[in-house]
């Protein structure tokens, strides 16, 4: 019987796996070169003590508004549609991220009624009361941040970031990178739901990239409470005792 490798020609293979494994990681490393990324590394901090918070809560995004020049070149954010499921007294996805102008939907896939509603600054809405297997849409037209509730069910939240610019990232593991960002000046902006105000705007700043991309190193954020775990119903008031929003035949 032949063997395909030969004992012989052990070595040999494995020097080859080896190189194709280097000649694979130069092709990576070239490539994160070629993409103009801009790479920077997030971290939390308690509000009492210096010491990092737990990883959970560190989500963030980032993005690049171009300034002067730069801006003149800046390509139109793709306006698209979206969707923010709910389902099993959850939002899906919990964070989304649209370029301004872009449509969310919100569909019922619950078997009982939802009543989704934001009062934050990015966009002010209340769908009213529909039910399972309907959707209702908003167009997200005005840049910021916009808290997603039900006011019906006090567990569900969720938030919808719009941006006007197309260089933004979510955080993965503390590290946030923004591909494909031109050469040029540009003002960072950092947002979490997890951070203080403060601290956001103390790490807002004016930033220059180059064409082999651009490390900004370590950005520091103080932890604070979500907002989306304490709030108010569409009224501004505490939510009544849990009450039934099924329809006739349904199961909660």
């Amino acid at each position: 019987m032949h063997r395909f490798f030969p004992p012989r020609c052990g070595n040999g293979w494995q020097r080859r796996i080896v190189m194709w494994i280097a000649l694979w990681m130069c092709g990576a490393v070239t490539c994160y070169a070629q993409t103009n990324g801009v790479i920077m590394h997030v971290d939390f901090v308690s509000a009492t003590a210096k010491s990092k918070a737990p990883s959970t809560q560190a989500v963030a995004v980032a993005w690049l508004t171009p300034l002067g020049a730069s801006g003149a070149s800046q390509p139109a954010p793709e306006k698209r549609i979206f969707r923010m499921v709910q389902k099993n007294k959850q939002f899906d996805p919990h964070l989304m991220v649209v370029p301004v102008g872009s449509l969310v939907q919100f569909p019922n896939q619950d078997p009982f009624f939802h009543n989704v509603f934001s009062l934050y600054n990015g966009k002010r809405f209340d769908l009213g009361l529909y039910e399972t297997g309907s959707e209702r849409g908003v167009r997200f037209d005005r840049e910021g941040v916009s808290y997603i509730f039900c006011n019906i069910h006090p567990e569900m939240g969720a938030i919808i970031l719009a941006l006007p610019t197309p260089y933004y990232a979510v955080s993965m593991n503390h590290t946030i990178f923004i591909p494909h960002v031109p050469a040029g000046r540009y003002t960072l902006n950092v947002w979490s739901e997890g951070a203080t105000v403060e601290s956001l705007a103390a790490v807002r700043k004016q930033v220059t990239t180059d064409a082999n991309g651009t490390d900004l190193g370590s950005i520091v954020l103080v932890a604070t409470p979500s907002p989306v775990a304490h709030h108010s119903n569409k009224f501004g008031e505490a939510y009544p005792p849990a009450k039934d929003s099924r329809p006739p035949g349904s199961q909660y």
